[in-house]
């Protein structure tokens, strides 16, 4: 079979060798959902020609600013910008952060290409001031392109978008960092296995997860990104997330019980990904990927945002090196009388991202303060979110992360009423380590999520005049975002005077008297969880610690 018309940027013996020219050439649909269907089915990926009408279709329809600079500015700048450069040393714009160009099956041409094309997008798009995935989407797209002021404004197209409902690329450290956060939050939800290595083999785990995109854009072969480019035009960002934490799973699959290669785990996972091919195919990938059952779009982005504004609130919005997280908990000044500092450290790896670099804050300690719940509301109100630690007599531990402040506990008159969101969770450290998280996370087909503009029409948090957008939002996880069957799946926490508790309906996750003297744990709808401890239990020590920002200390 002759190759198909590759053009003048392709190696093609590399390219019959990486993909084979197979299939259908024309696509008919236009509907959206069909559309989803065929990208994932990997309908246009074995046509050369089809997957290039498809990509100039789909680019075509994105939603993009009134002034997006198209071939002809690009034909009227090259020459200017590139100048007396020769192809080889062409240097790349700071914004690419030293990200290498894929060859993905280019030639010494093509390789050059990129580097115009990156030269001419860096002069158009002033504002853009980190974007390390751009190198691989530019060569990709050259590769269905009739030439380089095509590719550029396809390109630009993709940049240049303006639908605030359909994220594409990270355009600022703010933006990139904030979605490293986002997917380390996926992880500790839906990989909790993986996160688990992570933790145990990685003197800083967020450093790992920082490495995610690199993982798509860069390290996977040239047919695995293609497919997953594919399904990201037509779907959107949350593609992405889908297919890095699939690539996770398969590296703890195929790693879990072995040494490391290196010492390096963060190495080890470009490698393996890299090597992907010898683990898995491109269809098993992404029927891996679109197999989680990830929370829906709209919750994704009240996450990011509110990563974002906890990043803003710490003034990083450039890039600058990272405290490590174990540095989070410092043994020489952590003292607690119910967990070690091992411990401590096992709990900071399960919270969510924003706070993981905080410090740990003694809020409340029942052989300090008194065996007291009063006086335990009044050390712990106005901290959001707090940590509960319970040791029993009988020397079980176990305790709550809980997402918001015990001050909303006085909004309901003096009845016992619950509050929080779905961020709450529940575990036990001795005699054994397990965790329970909100029912909804592991079980998605409860629920359906509520439309974001009713949710924030409805929201107390919902301020008009707000010009930051996270504070025109509901707080992530929130239940009222979800249909649920019941109330019992979100009974988060709640207090009165005489009991304070943690997970409803059906029983409580945790139950404690108003003299933090006994308690008691038990099956509950909202975390599906185990008891705790002893289902009835005496209380040896309680603890609340909050989490502490270090550059207020």
């Amino acid at each position: 079979m002759d190759s198909p018309g590759y053009n003048c940027f392709v190696d093609k013996d590399k390219m019959d060798a990486a993909i084979q020219d197979l299939g259908p050439k024309e696509l008919s649909c236009t509907e959206l959902q069909e559309l989803k269907q065929l990208a994932r089915q990997g309908y246009w990926a074995r046509s050369y020609a089809l997957r290039g009408k498809v990509y100039q279709r789909l680019i075509r329809d994105i939603p993009c600013r009134t002034v997006t600079p198209d071939a002809s500015v690009y034909s009227d700048i090259v020459s200017k910008i590139v100048g007396k450069h020769s192809s080889s040393s062409l240097p790349l714009p700071e914004f690419v952060d030293n990200t290498q160009v894929p060859s993905y099956c280019l030639n010494t041409r093509g390789e050059s290409a990129v580097r115009k094309i990156l030269l001419c997008i860096a002069n158009q798009f002033p504002d853009i001031s980190f974007c390390p995935a751009l190198p691989s989407v530019v060569a990709l797209l050259l590769h269905y392109s009739i030439d380089e002021a095509e590719c550029f404004e396809k390109a630009c197209r993709i940049l240049a978008c303006n639908d605030p409902s359909k994220k594409l690329i990270d355009q600022s450290f703010l933006a990139f960092e904030s979605s490293c956060m986002t997917f380390g939050d996926l992880v500790n939800k839906y990989c909790q296995a993986a996160h688990k290595l992570m933790v145990a083999v990685s003197e800083d785990v967020l450093q790992v997860y920082a490495d995610w995109q690199r993982w798509l854009f860069g390290e996977l072969p040239l047919n695995y990104f293609a497919r997953v480019f594919d399904v990201f035009l037509v779907e959107g960002y949350k593609v992405l997330y889908r297919v890095a934490l699939a690539i996770l799973k398969f590296f703890h699959k195929v790693r879990a019980g072995q040494p490391l290669e290196s010492d390096n785990v963060k190495q080890d996972i470009r490698t393996f990904v890299k090597d992907i091919a010898k683990t898995v195919s491109p269809e098993k990938l992404l029927e891996k990927a679109f197999a989680i059952r990830l929370f829906s779009r709209k919750e994704i982005q009240l996450l990011q945002m509110a990563n974002e504004k906890a990043l803003k609130q710490k003034g990083i919005t450039v890039k600058q090196k990272r405290q490590f997280v174990h540095l989070a908990v410092h043994a020489e000044n952590f003292h607690s009388e119910i967990v070690s500092v091992k411990e401590m450290r096992d709990i900071w790896s399960w919270v969510p991202e924003r706070f993981a670099l905080c410090q740990p804050l003694l809020l409340f300690s029942s052989l300090q303060h008194g065996y007291s719940l009063t006086r335990f509301y009044f050390q712990c109100e106005g901290h959001e979110p707090t940590l509960l630690l319970i040791k029993t007599t009988q020397k079980e531990v176990c305790g709550a992360y809980l997402s918001t402040d015990w001050s909303e506990r006085n909004k309901f008159g003096g009845k016992l009423g619950f509050f929080g969101t779905g961020e709450c969770f529940v575990f036990r450290l001795q005699p054994e380590v397990q965790r329970y998280e909100w029912v909804v996370i592991k079980h998605p087909e409860l629920t359906k999520p509520v439309s974001l503009e009713t949710t924030t029409a409805a929201s107390p948090h919902c301020h008009s005049m707000s010009s930051d957008p996270a504070d025109r939002l509901s707080p992530f996880l929130a239940a009222r975002h979800f249909n649920l069957p019941s109330k019992t799946e979100s009974m988060f926490m709640a207090g009165g005077n005489d009991c304070l508790i943690v997970g409803g309906g059906g029983g409580q996750a945790l139950y404690i008297d108003g003299d933090l003297n006994r308690g008691r744990t038990g099956h509950c709808d909202t975390f599906n969880n185990q008891p705790l401890c002893s289902e009835n239990f005496l209380i040896a020590a309680v603890e609340a610690w909050a989490f502490q920002d270090p550059d207020t200390q």
